[in-house]
């Protein structure tokens, strides 16, 4: 995927996995900054109950991606990114 930006849904950007030499950066529609956040998350209605999904986060951003998981009830926790690695 080198080259091309990672697709887009709604007002966040997917997470695509990197090796150890891309930095991984916030999922925030438009922002280019390093992630230093894991958001990790499930709708239930969607998704067993052991399946996590992950937002990635830079400081800015993390609170408002998460009161927005978090009012439709699909946030698990917040990690720091060393950490989830």
């Amino acid at each position: 995927m080198r080259g091309r930006e990672p697709p887009r849904f709604g007002a966040v950007r997917l997470l695509v996995v990197t090796n150890d030499e891309t930095p991984v950066i916030c999922s925030a529609k438009g922002c280019r900054a390093p992630a230093g956040y894991a958001l990790v998350w499930n709708n239930p209605k969607l998704h067993a109950p052991d399946r996590e999904k992950v937002w990635t986060a830079c400081a800015e951003h993390r609170e408002p991606l998460a009161n927005h998981l978090a009012l439709r009830s699909f946030l698990r926790r917040v990690e720091p990114l060393e950490q989830f690695r």
